[in-house]
């Protein structure tokens, strides 16, 4: 009886009926087998088949499992929750942990000047290798000293970054009770590592993180890593990580219903490949999700990335699942992404130790990495967005599509808020989008034109949906773009609900 054979037959079984025996299991089989040894077979892989086995006698009682409720956060845990959001240092342990492990790795103390200058050209070496043409770049960080350099540039920003996302998902009411969480292409486990802090900050929550990732170097910093900060009975249980290529979904044994998948500042580095192809990776772990699973999709906020992030996630949505988050197709249509630079921002965290040591150089500049910019998607398979507007009947909005037709004129627009201020301190600037658009569209506001009935512009959260009335459309040919120009006669008010606590 091959393994395969026996699994596929039980979720057949589990399909057709809520509560079986395990005993009519073989009636099923080419070969017989007794209850003890298909429960042996069975016993790994009931979580992720999502079922339950009773003992009942010399039977087994299989039932499906009921799905974990959403995690309502509490008043004290809201409280909590900011309190942890304003912290700008990652924990000190994980922080001595990373330099600990440096340290045993190169037999030296990682402060040690050749440390030091190996780790400088580690870092170098990453950033000119990511500034290369797509198809020239390698972006590999998995041995030596590519390693040790992501450990002391790349991991503070992305863990830190990490709690934004995770609080967005908690307040959002999209976290469980219990959770079995997949991360691809792991590295060192910062994601991991990320939940295993963020769910401490929960009363009742727990999970379990699994990972994948190809690298036995940055497998050996996981391991360390994570033994390193484990406590007793954790309400987050983190797994070894599979050693294997995430290019190769078909040849990785993954659990099923998992609730949560994390692509983390990894399909870029899949650049070289088609959209449709890299589509097609993800498409085949979204096979799975549990139900009301979730894709989590991560990116840095570079121009060429984050639009390739936006142009993967309309591949996605035209595949079947549904952007949750943060766009918003307000008039239902698709949109034409490969303009679309948008992406979240947060406070800047405060420099490591080791940052600070590689800082002290002529080019201090090139190893401190503190600013929180990242590109994110969150697709389900449920079909749930996270907003889901409906346009007033009295309101008269204009399609951003066609926008080109109105240049000159004053119009009312129903659109999403995709930027923070990225203007100066005179004229203040946001990027607009309604999943209409052709081309890039903002919001123009000076300063001396702000007035209470305009000012929630600036202080709405990213992703916010806005009605603006009586703005003023003009062409911008230097960006081939689209200004909308905001004065002390425009009206803006909300009208959907944007990232929270952001």
């Amino acid at each position: 009886m091959a393994a395969d054979r026996f699994l596929s037959t039980l979720k057949y079984v589990a399909g057709t009926k809520p509560t079986f025996n395990l005993s009519e299991i073989a009636a099923y089989l080419d070969e017989p087998r007794t209850v003890g040894q298909m429960y042996e077979a069975l016993q790994p892989h009931l979580h992720g088949l999502g079922l339950t086995a009773n003992k009942t006698g010399e039977d087994y009682t299989i039932s499906r499992l009921m799905p974990s409720p959403a995690y309502i956060l509490s008043t004290s845990e809201e409280k909590r929750l900011n309190a942890y959001l304003s912290l700008d240092t990652m924990p000190s342990f994980l922080e001595a942990a990373i330099e600990q492990y440096i340290s045993r790795k190169t037999g030296k103390e990682w402060s040690d000047s050749i440390i030091l200058e190996r780790l400088r050209r580690a870092i170098v070496a990453q950033k000119d290798d990511y500034w290369k043409p797509t198809g020239k770049r390698s972006l590999q960080y998995t041995k030596g000293y590519s390693v040790l350099g992501y450990l002391a540039y790349h991991f503070p920003v992305y863990f830190m970054q990490a709690r934004h996302l995770f609080a967005q998902l908690a307040r959002d009411g999209l976290l469980k009770q219990q959770m079995t969480i997949l991360d691809l292409g792991t590295g060192p486990g910062v994601m991991p590592l990320a939940i295993e802090d963020f769910w401490m900050c929960l009363d009742s929550a727990r999970s379990t993180v699994l990972s994948v990732e190809r690298s036995k170097e940055h497998i050996e910093a996981f391991e360390a890593l994570t033994r390193s900060v484990a406590i007793q009975d954790p309400q987050v249980k983190i797994e070894s990580p599979k050693e294997a290529d995430i290019t190769l979904p078909r040849d990785i044994p993954l659990p099923e219903n998992v609730d949560l998948m994390i692509f983390s500042n990894v399909l870029n580095e899949l650049a070289g490949l088609p959209v449709a192809e890299r589509a097609d990776i993800v498409m085949s772990y979204g096979e799975k999700l549990a139900p009301d699973g979730m894709l989590l999709i991560i990116e840095p906020a570079e121009e060429a990335t984050s639009t390739g992030l936006r142009v993967l996630a309309l591949a996605l949505k035209k595949r079947g699942l549904s952007i949750y988050a943060p766009c918003t197709f307000i008039w239902g249509t698709n949109c034409t992404p490969d303009r679309c630079w948008s992406f979240q921002t947060a406070s800047s965290i405060r420099p490591t130790r080791i940052m600070n040591s590689l800082a002290g150089c002529n080019e201090q500049f090139r190893y401190v990495n503190s600013d929180i910019k990242y590109s994110y998607v969150i697709l389900r398979k449920d079909g749930k967005v996270r907003t889901s507007c409906q346009i007033p009947k009295n309101t008269k909005a204009l399609r951003l599509s066609k926008i080109h037709m109105n240049v000159g004129k004053r119009i009312t627009v129903v659109a999403a808020k995709m930027s923070e201020d990225i203007g100066d301190a005179d004229t203040h600037l946001y990027r607009l989008c309604d999943g209409s658009a052709e081309k890039p569209v903002y919001a123009v506001l000076p300063a001396f034109h702000i007035v209470p009935s305009n000012r929630e512009l600036g202080s709405v959260p990213y992703g916010t949906v806005l009605e603006l009335r009586n703005v003023l459309v003009r062409y911008n040919p230097v960006h081939d773009a689209y200004n909308l120009l905001v004065s002390r006669n425009t009206a803006i008010r909300m009208l959907g609900q944007g990232d929270p606590g952001q």
